[in-house]
């Protein structure tokens, strides 16, 4: 969903930071006898980047490459189903301070084109972590078609990126760049859950960082080198398990795992579209259960942050069982507490995958 008015939203957005230099001013005041006698540690003396990013995949890659280099913030809170979110004031205004804004694209946040059209930082790094990826094209009738492999068209978005105009000017932004309707427009955003376009999001990234702190370049290299290592190995665990399955289809709530099927060739066979709001289709839901009784089919995966209804209709219907398929749009606040990570939960869908692949 997208801002109504631009115009009003801008004028929201200047009054909250004029209440918030407010209070700025005042806590300034009040300190300034203290903290003029106070010495500064020597650790602190150098500040740290400040990064906005926009959901947890965005958070998990940046954290990896700053380290102890930047206070890394993610705007969409844990446990959030991050595609209809949307900013407040006091995000724009954390925007608006920041250093680095780091998102995915490809239409994962509509909200990017009013919210940085609104900014007057001219000094902000915008960091599009998918630039340069060939994205996946998909319709309705793409993503409903069972009767064969999901082999959406790609859509090269490194040939048609073109450097954004804006009021304000970002000289040399890392990963800036397209044009697009960012409300999805049958792209799709989930680039992340392949392992191996992960690594092209930390590489972009890693761009982004240096740009912003070029003395720190080359620690932004070794962190970047060090959490790709772990996911290339998650990339070659992911081509082992599914080499000798006994099947390459796998029935999904919503159509988020494109890219980790074209990437290992398997066939996601998707309950509903690319947002996992979307209702399915009296027609599009007699489909996937045509397709599980032919194929057989013994597992029904949904996903966490939304309801899991309609995948147990299905399984309910067909004598199969449901299984969680995570597409890491954010943690829950038990994966949270029990420390799970990116790597974490991808090595729990591709322990679900194998489960349900050799069934």
């Amino acid at each position: 969903m997208k801002f109504n008015k631009k115009s009003a939203f801008a004028l929201l957005f200047s009054l909250t930071l004029i209440v918030a230099g407010c209070g700025q001013n005042q806590s300034a005041s009040d300190s300034s006898t203290s903290s003029a006698n106070t010495p500064v540690p020597a650790e602190t003396q150098e500040a740290k980047l400040n990064v906005e990013v926009s959901f947890y995949p965005m958070y998990e890659f940046t954290k990896n490459v700053a380290g102890d280099l930047a206070n890394v913030h993610t705007l969409v809170p844990a446990g959030t189903e991050p595609h209809d979110w949307e900013p407040t004031p006091q995000d724009m205004a954390s925007i608006e301070k920041a250093d680095v804004l780091v998102y995915n694209g490809a239409g994962m946040e509509s909200w990017i084109d009013q919210v940085t059209d609104s900014l007057s930082n001219t000094k902000l790094i915008q960091v599009e972590a998918s630039h340069g990826i060939d994205l996946l094209e998909g319709s309705e009738e793409d993503e409903h078609d069972h009767e064969h492999a999901d082999t959406t068209d790609t859509h090269d978005h490194a040939d048609e990126a073109t450097t954004e105009e804006h009021d304000h000017d970002h000289d040399a932004e890392a990963g800036e760049g397209h044009t697009h309707d960012h409300d999805h427009g049958g792209l799709d955003p989930h680039v992340w859950l392949s392992p191996a376009l992960a690594i092209k999001e930390v590489r972009n990234i890693e761009a982004g960082l240096a740009q912003a702190a070029p003395e720190h370049a080359e620690q932004f290299k070794q962190n970047a080198d060090a959490y790709i290592a772990k996911l290339e190995a998650l990339d070659q665990d992911f081509k082992a398990a599914v080499a000798d399955s006994k099947r390459k289809d796998f029935i999904t709530q919503h159509a988020a795992f494109g890219y980790l099927a074209q990437e290992y060739g398997l066939q996601q066979v998707p309950i509903a579209g690319l947002s996992p709001e979307q209702e399915p289709s009296a027609a599009q839901m007699a489909s996937v259960i045509d397709f599980a009784k032919e194929h057989q089919v013994k597992t029904i995966f949904f996903e966490t942050l939304v309801s899991s209804k309609v995948s147990e209709t299905i399984a309910s219907e067909v004598g199969a069982k449901t299984a969680v398929l995570n597409p890491i749009e954010g943690l829950t606040e038990e994966e949270i507490a029990a420390g799970m990570d990116y790597i974490g939960v991808m090595r729990q869908n591709l322990e679900a995958l194998k489960q349900a692949l050799n069934e």
